[in-house]
């Protein structure tokens, strides 16, 4: 794995990363990591695409991982939603200008998936092939609209870059509940305990929130909600969502399927969902990676032009 930085939109550097594949690359991938987290947590899926064909691309959003500074804290976006999701375009743009003739996926997880929802109408001409879309959901927007006063107020009591104990509590401390009695505070992560445990010791993941990254992230939910904003996408692109069905950031799997329905009542052409039983949040750390692993391979696999024309040469 090779390492650079980029500059920021907003504030600082972005640490980025890229796994490259043996021999010739069939294709690029994209991930978009979530919130309290950072992309050397996708390791393990990079090296399976790799071993698959792929060049693998992420980067650390502001505030996270690698790009945490002095400028741009734990778990703070300095200028905003907008500004993170560019850094991740801007990290897409020079990569495809490094891969000019290859196809272009993108793999957004969490915050990664609702960042990667505003990028796709964001930048419709971006020239993806394809977008998975993972452990996302659905707010009302009411609920997203008193999230973001109450991020407001306690910002004024203690400023955007403070942590809020309220605040936390309302995003994420209901998550747990569905799988009472719990072990740790972070069993809706995964069922895999050794997974939930290696979060759980990581100091780059599990940390809380600034009151401004939490405002930020509800504004941004907003506009991906907005049937404008929805309109925009590029029409022909497919997307795959995938989720546990007991993920309780997707509303075990009621938001998921919300938003793929949404998807589609914009006019979004190839739209496909896959829940599957019994799987929590991180989808991609669960007891069955292994089959969503083959799932995401089969998807890119079969909107890559060079995959296409060998198999149909099989079947002639």
């Amino acid at each position: 794995m090779k390492e650079f930085y980029m500059e920021s939109h907003g504030k600082g550097k972005i640490a980025c990363h890229v796994w490259e594949p043996e021999g010739q690359p069939r294709g690029v991938v994209q991930l978009v990591h979530g919130i309290a987290e950072y992309v050397q947590r996708y390791d393990h899926l990079a090296r399976f695409l790799n071993s698959k064909g792929y060049v693998v691309v992420g980067e650390d959003h502001m505030g996270h991982g690698g790009s945490i500074s002095t400028e741009t804290p734990q778990g703070c976006f300095c200028g905003g939603w907008l500004a993170a999701v560019d850094d991740t375009y801007a990290l897409m743009e020079k990569t495809r200008g490094e891969y000019p003739q290859l196809p272009y996926f993108i793999y957004g997880h969490s915050m990664g998936s609702f960042m990667t929802r505003t990028l796709l109408y964001r930048y419709p001409e971006a020239g993806l092939s394809a977008a998975i879309l993972c452990g996302t959901g659905w707010q009302p927007g009411i609920v997203l609209k008193v999230g973001r006063l109450l991020c407001r107020l306690e910002a004024k009591k203690h400023g955007r870059q403070s942590v809020s104990p309220l605040i936390g509590q309302l995003m994420f401390c209901g998550y747990n509940k569905h799988f009472t009695p719990h072990r740790t505070d972070y069993d809706w992560i995964s069922s895999d305990a050794r997974e939930v445990d290696k979060y759980c010791a990581d100091p780059l993941a599990g940390f809380d929130a600034s009151i401004g990254l939490a405002e930020d992230m509800l504004g941004g939910m907003q506009m991906n909600e907005n049937p404008k904003n929805l309109a925009k996408m590029p029409k022909a692109l497919p997307v795959l969502f995938i989720s546990g069905d007991c993920d309780p950031v997707g509303g075990m799997g009621k938001g998921v399927k919300k938003t793929a329905a949404a998807f589609r009542k914009a006019g979004m052409e190839q739209v496909t969902v896959k829940l599957y039983p019994g799987g929590r949040h991180e989808i991609h750390n669960e007891t069955n990676r292994d089959e969503v692993f083959a799932d995401a391979v089969k998807f890119f696999d079969s909107h890559c032009p060079s995959f296409r024309r060998k198999e149909e040469a099989k079947v002639r």
